[in-house]
C-alpha cells in the first residue's frame, strides 16, 4: 500500500501555492507571447515513433518512453514539443506561405538515466516562428526570450548566442574525421576548451582556422568584437557566414533593447541535430541547467512536407521556477479566496450569499461547521488553501438572526460588518 502513495523516480506532484504559482507564471508568459501576435497550439502527449525517430535528430531512441497501441504501432511520449509543432504546421498549414506565429505549453517525458537527477516529466512553455529565414526572425526570438525572463522575474540572466555552422564549418575546412569531431563535441560540451586546444594542436590545418578552434572558448559582449573572427573565417565561406550571421542578429538586436542580456559564443552546440543556424541558450543563478534553449531549424519542417525555414525556443519551466525560489523572487498569486464556515440551519442563506459574491466575482470556499473544531483550526486550514480570510455565520433561527445575515439586499457587502477578531454573517 505504501507504494501507492509514491511517485516514479523522476516525476513529483506539484500542488496548493506552488501550483498556484506555477499557473501564475505560465499566465503571465501566455499574455506577453500574445502581445506579440503569437497564437496557442495544443499537441498530443503521444506521437507515432517516427516522429521523433534518428531522422528527425531530437533524443536517442534509448531516452523515449515507447509503448505500442492495439493495431501494433509504435508510439512514443513525446520528449520534445517542436517536432509536434512541425507536423501539425505542415497538416494544417500546408497553403499558408506567409509567417506563422505559434505558443505552446506542455509536458514533456524523457527517460533519463536515474543518476543525472533530473526530472523525467517537465513542463515546457515555448512559440515557433515558422516561415520566416531573415536575421529579422532570429532577433524577434531572442528579444521574446528577453522578455519572457524579465516577465517571469528575473533581474540576472544572460542568453548565450551561437551558430551551428561555425562549429561544423570549423570541421569541414580541416578535414577532421568523424571520431574526432564527436570528441570535439564532448569536449565543447563540456566547456573543455583547453582539452580542444591539445586535440587540435597535432593536427594538419592553416594557422586562421587554426585561431579560429582557438576562438571556441570566447565570449562576446558586442558585435564589434567580431570582427578579427571575420577576417579570419573570410577564406572559409561557411564559417564566415555563421560570423556575419551573428553580428547582423547583435546589431538588431540593439534596436529591441536586450543586447546587454545576450552573449555570443563560438562554442556553443546542441544535442539536438535538426538544429541549422542560430543556436541559444539561456542562464540564470540557482539553476545548473539552462532555463531557456532553442534555435533555427530549418529543415524539419521539409522532413513533414512543408518548405519553410523556422525557429522557436522553449522554457523549461521547472528549472524556471526552481530558480525564481532559489534568487527569492516572489510570483506573485491572488489569495483573496474567503472561506465562508456555516452553520447547519443556515445553509440556504449561506449557499444564496455565496453565490451572489461569486457572481460578482469573489472567491468563497464553503465549508459546514463540524462539531469541535475551534476558529483557529479553521483559520489554519483557510491559510492551508489559499483564503486570505476566514468568516463565521453566527448560529441563531432562521427567521431572525440569519435573516439579517444574508438579506436580499446586494449593496448591503460583508465587508461593512465587523471585521476584528470573531467575524459574524
Amino acid at each position: 500500500m505504501r507504494r501507492l502513495l509514491h511517485t516514479p523516480e523522476g516525476v513529483r506532484d506539484i500542488y496548493n501555492q506552488e501550483c498556484a504559482k506555477k499557473m501564475v507564471l505560465q499566465e503571465n508568459l501566455q499574455k506577453l507571447l500574445e502581445q506579440y501576435g503569437y497564437a496557442a497550439i495544443q499537441t498530443p502527449t503521444f506521437e507515432f515513433f517516427d516522429i521523433f525517430g534518428q531522422e528527425v535528430g531530437t533524443i536517442p531512441s534509448r531516452d523515449l518512453y515507447k509503448f505500442f497501441d492495439r493495431e501494433g504501432n509504435t508510439l512514443v511520449l513525446r520528449p520534445d514539443i517542436t517536432p509536434s509543432i512541425a507536423r501539425a504546421v505542415t497538416k494544417y498549414f500546408s497553403d499558408e506561405d506567409m509567417p506563422i506565429r505559434l505558443w505552446y505549453q506542455g509536458n514533456i517525458f524523457i527517460n533519463n538515466s536515474s543518476f543525472q537527477g533530473r526530472l523525467k516529466e517537465s513542463t515546457q512553455f515555448g512559440a515557433e516562428l515558422i516561415g520566416e529565414d531573415s536575421v529579422d526572425s532570429d532577433a524577434e526570438i531572442i528579444s521574446l526570450v528577453v522578455n519572457v525572463l524579465k516577465a517571469a522575474g528575473l533581474k540576472e540572466f544572460q542568453v548565450s548566442i551561437g551558430h551551428v555552422d561555425f562549429f561544423k564549418g570549423l570541421t569541414e575546412a580541416a578535414g577532421l574525421k568523424e571520431e574526432t569531431v564527436e570528441e570535439l563535441e564532448q569536449l565543447i560540451a563540456n566547456k573543455n576548451f583547453f582539452g580542444v586546444e591539445e586535440l587540435v594542436a597535432p593536427l594538419p590545418m592553416e594557422e586562421p582556422l587554426r585561431k579560429l578552434f582557438q576562438s571556441l572558448g570566447d565570449i562576446y559582449d558586442n558585435g564589434e568584437e567580431l570582427a578579427n573572427a571575420a577576417r579570419l573565417a573570410a577564406p572559409y565561406p561557411k564559417i564566415a557566414g555563421a560570423v556575419n550571421r551573428l553580428k547582423e542578429l547583435y546589431d538588431l538586436l540593439t534596436c529591441y533593447q536586450v543586447e546587454s542580456y545576450v552573449s555570443l559564443e563560438f562554442g556553443m552546440n546542441s544535442s539536438y541535430r535538426y538544429y541549422t543556424g542560430i543556436i541559444f541558450a539561456a542562464y540564470t543563478f540557482g539553476s545548473g541547467e539552462p532555463i531557456v534553449k532553442g534555435g533555427r531549424y530549418d529543415d524539419l519542417l521539409p522532413y513533414f512536407g512543408k518548405n519553410a525555414p523556422s525557429i522557436g525556443f522553449a522554457v523549461t519551466v521547472d528549472q524556471l521556477m526552481a530558480a525564481l525560489s532559489r534568487q527569492k523572487i516572489e510570483i506573485p498569486v491572488q489569495n483573496n479566496c474567503k472561506l465562508l464556515v456555516y452553520e447547519t440551519s443556515g445553509r440556504r442563506e449561506a449557499i444564496a450569499w455565496a453565490r451572489e459574491k461569486r457572481l460578482a466575482g469573489e472567491k468563497i470556499m464553503l465549508l459546514p461547521r463540524q462539531e469541535g473544531k475551534t476558529e483557529e483550526e479553521y483559520r489554519a486550514y483557510a491559510a492551508r488553501f489559499g483564503c486570505t480570510e476566514t468568516l463565521f455565520q453566527e448560529s441563531g433561527p432562521a427567521d431572525g438572526l440569519l435573516k439579517n445575515v444574508f438579506p436580499k439586499d446586494p449593496a448591503n457587502d460583508v465587508s461593512d460588518l465587523e471585521t476584528e477578531g470573531r467575524r459574524g454573517l
